[in-house]
């Protein structure tokens, strides 16, 4: 387990495939979203941007997508299906994990991380994207002066008894995990990647409707009856 004093600051990232490169660590208290937006034009796809820390999990990707920036935002229902596929493998069986639309990931109730998007500045609403990246950012740990109780609407992966994890396991972990997702999405296409967000969506949101992922903007369609609702993605992140 990690404690306040730094340890596991200086673990490195297990081997990851070799598309990931360049990989860069940031010292605590980086931004790794924000420093990946600004090497994107120079690094191109493949960078990966992750902050060394005992109390948070946090990296980014720059990806080079081929589509238009409405269909690229579905780039982030595949960072929360990794993320939740690689935490899966890690935590206990039986601790509910599911999203909040669009992108908040709660362990048992509670809020514990989410994933990000960073787009190019002054890029038009369905203009081509020369890069786009993609974030994830989790709470490891509490801090020990935190007093109990404090926030009982956020927690932790230790709290939760990821007790067997780091987070450079966990960023590694949802690197390899992002890419396999991204390779199913290419190939099944994206009704496969919209089933596997869908099946985390907190089942209270549209309860009792049908539920649905527009393939070219990743909004949310709930259906009950002849009512029909869409949630638009660019509006929620926005």
């Amino acid at each position: 387990m990690l404690t306040r004093d730094g340890a596991g600051l200086t673990e490195d990232l297990p081997v990851l495939p070799s598309v990931f490169t360049p990989i860069i660590a940031l010292c605590e208290g980086g931004d790794a979203l924000s420093h990946a937006c600004a090497l994107a034009p120079q690094k191109g796809a493949g960078t990966l941007v992750w902050v060394r820390s005992w109390a948070r999990a946090e990296a980014a990707i720059v990806l080079e997508p081929e589509d238009a920036l409405p269909s690229a935002r579905l780039a982030l229902h595949a960072a929360s299906v990794a993320l939740a596929d690689a935490l899966g493998a890690y935590g206990p069986p039986d601790i509910p994990l599911v999203f909040d639309w669009p992108r908040t990931l709660r362990l048992n109730g509670a809020v514990v991380g989410q994933t990000r998007l960073g787009l190019p500045p002054n890029l038009a609403p369905d203009g081509t994207l020369p890069w786009l990246v993609v974030g994830m950012e989790l709470r490891f740990a509490e801090y020990a002066d935190g007093e109990p109780g404090e926030s009982p609407d956020r927690t932790s992966l230790l709290g939760e008894g990821y007790d067997d994890l780091t987070p450079a396991l966990l960023v590694a972990a949802w690197a390899r995990h992002f890419m396999a997702t991204v390779a199913d999405w290419q190939a099944r296409g994206v009704k496969t990647l919209a089933e596997r967000y869908l099946a985390r969506l907190d089942p209270k949101l549209g309860a009792g409707a049908r539920r649905g992922i527009v393939p070219a903007s990743g909004d949310l369609v709930l259906e009950a009856g002849a009512g029909r609702e869409t949630l638009s993605l660019a509006e929620a992140l926005a």
